[in-house]
């Protein structure tokens, strides 16, 4: 099976204290998810997220409905967490979310490893591309929550 990788990162001006609380409330996933992907969480099997939390929703990929399931499979409050599908789409689908000091702020790191059918034509002209814009929405989301929070 061949995988791929995604990296992005974000410099957020308030301290991983601060900002991991954010992570720990699966309706938040809503606010930094493109709307174009319809995403709605359908169920979480606990209230906060934490190791083992498992989270079932619905998305829409180009216009194609998914259901989707995600559980916490590492959970270090406010340094990492990792997110693995457990049904959806992808082959595989392995999410570090990792939250580095920086200063009075954090740098805040996703690391995405993934593979999913097809070859290198879907990974080039749609799973790259949609990957991308997804995460730079998220990365734009982030950064306006945040700077209303501590602004």
């Amino acid at each position: 099976m061949k995988t791929h990788h995604l990296h992005a990162e974000l410099k957020i001006e308030c301290a991983p204290e601060e900002l991991f609380p954010f992570f720990s409330d699966p309706h938040n996933l809503e606010a930094i998810t493109p709307p174009w992907l319809h995403f709605r969480i359908e169920s979480a099997s606990t209230e906060r997220i934490t190791a083992g939390t498992e989270i079932d929703y619905r998305l829409r990929v180009r216009g194609v409905p998914m259901r989707w399931r995600s559980r916490i499979a590492v959970w270090e409050p406010p340094l990492r967490f990792v997110d693995e599908q457990v049904i959806g789409p992808y082959r595989l689908w392995r999410h570090l979310h990792s939250f580095e000091p920086v200063g009075r702020a954090t740098l805040a790191r996703d690391w995405v490893e993934y593979a999913a059918l097809g070859g290198p034509l879907v990974q080039r002209w749609l799973l790259a591309p949609d990957l991308a814009r997804i995460f730079a929405y998220r990365s734009r989301a982030l950064s306006e929550h945040f700077r209303v929070q501590s602004g």
